[in-house]
Order: structure tokens, then sequence, then C-alpha cells
């Protein structure tokens, strides 16, 4: 945590930088950021797992507390109005006395329908941001989530500080914890369910404080890219394992997956090949290259994977012309991270939210943007053997092109991906994944 108090001072500081900024290009006083409120499902009095706005954890550390306002305006030292209420029915979080603390106005409120007492009282000049619409123009707000300003926001998001790359080493860690403990189950015999147990006590997480729902996959279930059914049966054979589940720490998320042979067999094998691959596309993401021209280079690398394992008969520039890679790599090679999963900026040219096209063959990337220092990603190359688009392969006119005796071999193992976490630096790429010993 020391590190922690160390680094937060100049994350403080950079985010007024650019909330000073963003408010200049608007012409606005300030910014009211809500954490948001919990959702009740519909005919019922119960709520959904409390998710906070990315806006408001950018602040600080506070993820697991609704009704909860900041008010900043890039110069005066921001307004933390924090929800502390009398309640005998559920437990109150009270405030931390925490190395953030200092750095924040601090007002406590004990009601959540009062909050307007202590916003501004004129709020011509201020903008709402968060989730919550009707509460926004129910308090009186007129400028809800501009365009403009939210597109600023997102596009210097992608420049992560020290702080956040401190935060995110600490969030693999948790989440390599699970992996190694859900690993040691899966070659226990363990099912989908008890696997995914095995994960969630090593990182002391329960379901709904992971980032996304964990994919936890054994056999044919590899193949489907976001498996979440957990199967609570014991498959009568162990024979693939796919992982892809992350951890939280202070609202950054990790992302990581890897999967697993049950013996040393051919799809052994190609695990390990996949994992070459994925590496060298590591070595590719670097300040300046776009990412799309490493997903394009990563792409032609499957399809030499392809060929070198006899699962397609023709060279790889008519691999890549036809599009037959995409049936065993049909999704992006990785994308941005950090408060989100997925997160945010991954498209835009420019702090004006100007949009980057993505190539029509690779629809499904989730970022097209040029690779900068200090920024985040993931990177995640799949090769999978999936029924659906093996069958409308075979019925096409590309059908010839593959062993379909090779390929079938491969159905019952369903998939690979293998991803790792990397910060990109100037000099260097810290593997965040790999330092912390998960291979």
């Amino acid at each position: 945590m020391n590190t922690l108090a160390k680094l937060y001072p100049a994350h403080a500081i950079e985010l007024q930088k650019r909330m000073q900024a963003a408010l200049s290009r608007d012409n606005l006083d300030g910014l009211v950021i809500h954490s948001g409120q919990e959702i009740k499902a519909f005919l019922d009095d119960n709520s959904y797992p409390f998710r906070v706005n990315p806006h408001f954890k950018a602040w600080l550390p506070l993820v697991d507390v609704p009704n909860c306002w900041l008010i900043v305006n890039g110069s005066d030292k921001p307004t933390l109005i924090y929800y502390q209420p009398v309640d005998f029915w559920h437990k109150v979080i009270e405030l931390e006395v925490s190395y953030w603390n200092d750095f924040f106005d601090i007002k406590i409120l004990a009601k959540a329908s009062e909050v307007d007492k202590l916003l501004p009282y004129d709020k011509k000049g201020f903008a709402y941001i968060g989730a919550h619409i009707e509460v926004a123009k129910a308090l009186g707000f007129e400028q809800i989530n501009p365009e403009a300003l939210i597109n600023y926001l997102h596009f210097h998001r992608a420049y992560k500080t020290p702080y956040e790359h401190e935060c995110m080493r600490k969030s693999n860690s948790i989440a390599v914890n699970g992996h190694k403990a859900a690993k040691t189950a899966f070659f226990d015999g363990a099912s989908e369910y008890d696997i995914q147990q095995a994960y969630l006590k090593a990182t002391q997480h329960v379901e709904s404080e992971t980032p996304y729902g964990n994919i936890v996959a054994l056999n044919e279930n590899t193949s489907i890219l976001h498996y979440t059914a957990l199967d609570r049966g014991v498959p009568q054979a162990h024979r693939s394992f796919l992982l892809d589940a992350g951890a939280n720490f202070h609202g950054y998320a990790s992302d990581i997956t890897r999967t697993y042979s049950f013996k040393r067999d051919r799809f052994a094998e190609l695990i390990a090949r996949m994992d070459e691959l994925m590496l060298k596309a590591v070595e590719g993401l670097k300040p300046g290259v776009s990412y799309v021209d490493l997903h394009v280079a990563t792409y032609r690398d499957i399809g030499n994977v392809l060929r070198e394992f006899n699962f397609i008969n023709v060279d790889v520039d008519t691999a890549v012309e036809s599009g037959i890679i995409s049936t065993f790599f049909p999704h992006g090679l990785g994308h941005h991270l950090g408060l989100q999963v997925h997160d945010v900026g991954g498209f835009m040219a420019d702090e004006r939210g100007t949009h980057v096209n993505t190539p029509e063959q690779h629809a499904f990337l989730r970022t097209s943007r040029v690779v900068e220092a200090t920024q985040v990603f993931t990177i995640e190359p799949g090769l999978y053997f999936i029924d659906s688009l093996l069958a409308d392969l075979k019925q096409s006119e590309h059908s010839e092109m593959v062993n379909w005796q090779n390929v079938d071999a491969m159905r019952p193992f369903g998939g690979i991906r293998i991803e790792d976490n990397i910060i990109v630096h100037q000099s260097h790429n810290e593997n965040m994944t790999r330092e912390l010993e998960l291979d």
C-alpha cells in the first residue's frame, strides 16, 4: 500500500489536468460524477450487483458504495459526497481512512434523497456524468454526459498513470493466484463448477466482484468463446481446459486466459505452439505500431500454425486471401485494459473521438488505435474448432483447402486461447502476467 500512497498524488494531479482541459473545451464550470445506484430487478425487491461508474472510480478506489458523488472542476480540491446511511437492514460501508482521503473535501450523506443539499445550487455550468438520466434530470442538470467531453476523457484514459499500472499489477497478481488454483483443480479431475469455486477462493472474490463472468470450460465447451454455463457434473474424460478469468483491484481489471491439455498429446503440442505465437505478438506490441497491423500479422501467423499441423493443405497466402483462417480465429487479437475489461478509447484517432475503422475482414477487432507508451493491452490469439463455423466452411467453395480428418480429431478438445496483460513502455514491454510466473 505504501507504493500506491506514493504514486497516487501524481495520478490525482494528472486527472485534474485532464479535467481542466476537458472543461475549458466545453465551457463548463465542472462535472458532477455519480457513482451510481442500485437497480432493482423487475417486479422484485432485490437489486442487481452494484457496478460503479468507471468515471467515478478513476478518481478513487471506491467500487462498492452506491449513491456517492464527486464534484470536480480541475483546479479546486474535488468534493466527495460519501453515502453512509444509518441502516440496520444492511451492512453500512463506513468511510475508510486511506492514502487518498486528503485529496478530497469529504462530506457525509446520510440520506440518498437529500444529496441536492450538497450539490452545486446553480447547475447550469455543471454536467452530470453517470448512468441514471432520470435522476440527473430530477436534480436539474441540463447537460448530461456531453458527447464531446466524454470523448475527450475516453481518449485520454488509454494513457495510464504509474498509479494505475501498479493497481493493474496487483490485479494480475490476484488473478494469477486464481489461475494456479484452477489449473490444479483441473488436473485433479474437478468439474467446471468446482474449478470456478477454487478460482474464487484463491482470489478471495465472489462472482459479482470479478470484472466479467469467468469462462471455465472443459473439453468441447472450450470452443464456445463466451462460455459461462458451469457444468456441475464431472465429464467422463478430462481432455482440455480453458480458463478466461480476471480479478479486480481498486477498480482495475485483469484479464488472463490459459488453455491446458490433460495429457501430453497432439493438442498439448498445439497449445505450446500457440504460446510461442502469442509471445511473438507481445514482442510486436510497440509504440507507433498500429494494433490492426499487429492483428493482421498474427492472423497470418495462425495460418502458418494451421499449415504446420496439417489442418489446411494450402499455403499461407492462399489461406489469408480466402479468409479460411477466420473459421479457426474468429475474434480480435486483444483490447485496451484498465478500469473496464474492454477499456474505452480503442477506436479513437484523437481526443475529438474520430473513429478509426477496422478492416472489413477483421470486423471483430476491439481496437484500431496506434499503440503508444503507458497504454495497457491484452494479447489473446486463439485457435478453435467450432462446429457451426466448420460446417459453414465445409459447405463453402473453400472446403477442399481443409484436411477434415485432422480437424475432426480436434473437435473434442474445443479450442485454445492464451492471453497476457501488457504495459507498453517506451523502451520495452512489461508482461505483468508472465512476470508473476504464470506460464
